[in-house]
C-alpha cells in the first residue's frame, strides 16, 4: 500500500475546491473527470491511474448537463477521490473507479446544500444594489465561491483522512428526512432554473414553439436529440422568414416599408411628393 503524505492531501483538497469554481467561471475544462484525474494523477505520482480513471468517469457524463439548476452527480470530484484511494490502496483502476462513483453520487447531495448556501449572499448582492454599494456587490460575489469550493474539497479531505469508508457511512447513516429533503430541492431546483431563463426569453413571440416542444417530449416520447433538430428547423424557418420580410420591404421606397412610404410621402422611388412641415 502507498500513502499520501500531508502536502499531498491538501494539493487535492485546494485542486477540488478549484475545480468546481472553475467549472461555474471561466470553464477552460479542469472540472472535467478527464482532467481532473489527471491533474490528481500528477498530484499523487501516478498520471497513467489518474488519467484511466478520469476518461472512465468521462464516458459516464458525455452529454449531461445541468442546465435549469439541475444537479447531477459530481465525477470530477470522485476522480480526484477515486485516483487517490486507487493510489493508496495499490488495487488498480477498477477499485478506484468503484469508489468515484458513489463519491460522485454524494456530491449531488452537497451540491444542493451549496446551491441554497450560494442564496445568502444572492440577498446581501440585492441589498447593496439597492444602496448603489458596488464593492459589496463584487465582494458578496466573491464570497459565493467558499460555499462551492467547500461542498468539494472538505469531502475530498475527510475521505483522503479516513478512508472511502467515510463516504459509504455518510450514505448509509445521513437521516431519511435531510435526503427526503435534498432531493425534493433537487427535483425542484431545474423547474425553477427553466422559469428564470423563460422569464428573459420572447415567450409571448414564440409560445407555440415551447408548447410544441412540450407535447413532443412529454406526451409523443420524442427523444431530446429529435426535439432539438425539430427547433433548429423551426429556427432556420423562422430566419429564412425574417429574411424574406425584409427584402420584400427593401424593393420599394429607398429601403421603407411601401405603406409607411405612402403615409410619409415618398414615392416608391424616394422622392418627397407631400407638402414638408
Amino acid at each position: 500500500m502507498n500513502s499520501l503524505s500531508v502536502v499531498q492531501i491538501i494539493l487535492l483538497s485546494l485542486f477540488a475546491f478549484f475545480q468546481i469554481n472553475e467549472i461555474i467561471t471561466v470553464g477552460i475544462g479542469f472540472g472535467n473527470p478527464v482532467n481532473a484525474g489527471l491533474i490528481a494523477g500528477l498530484i499523487v505520482g501516478d498520471m497513467k491511474l489518474g488519467l484511466a480513471v478520469g476518461a472512465t468517469l468521462q464516458l459516464m457524463i458525455l452529454g449531461v448537463g445541468t442546465f435549469g439548476g439541475a444537479s447531477i452527480p459530481d465525477y470530477a470530484t470522485g476522480a480526484i477521490i477515486g485516483t487517490a484511494i486507487a493510489h493508496i490502496s495499490g488495487k488498480g483502476i477498477n477499485y478506484g473507479i468503484g469508489v468515484a462513483i458513489p463519491v460522485g453520487l454524494l456530491m449531488v447531495q452537497l451540491d444542493i446544500l451549496a446551491r441554497f448556501a450560494n442564496t445568502y449572499f444572492a440577498h446581501r448582492i440585492d441589498k447593496a444594489i439597492d444602496r448603489n454599494d458596488d464593492k459589496a456587490v463584487v465582494r458578496n460575489s466573491l464570497y459565493g465561491a467558499i460555499p462551492w469550493g467547500l461542498s468539494r474539497s472538505v469531502p475530498v479531505l475527510l475521505v483522503l483522512i479516513f478512508g472511502e469508508a467515510f463516504v459509504k457511512n455518510v450514505l448509509n447513516y445521513m437521516p431519511q428526512w435531510l435526503m427526503g429533503g435534498l432531493k425534493s430541492a433537487g427535483t425542484m431546483l431545474p423547474a425553477v432554473g427553466i422559469a428564470i431563463l423563460m422569464h428573459y426569453l420572447p415567450i409571448k413571440k414564440f409560445g407555440a414553439y415551447m408548447i410544441f416542444g412540450f407535447v413532443a417530449a412529454a406526451y409523443l416520447n420524442v427523444p431530446m436529440l429529435g426535439v432539438a433538430l425539430v427547433g433548429v428547423g423551426f429556427a432556420i424557418n423562422h430566419y429564412n422568414s425574417i429574411i424574406h420580410d425584409k427584402n420584400q420591404s427593401g424593393s420599394g421606397s429607398n429601403g421603407l416599408d411601401t405603406e409607411k412610404a405612402a403615409e410619409m410621402g415618398v414615392d416608391d422611388k424616394g422622392v418627397i411628393t407631400g407638402d414638408e412641415e
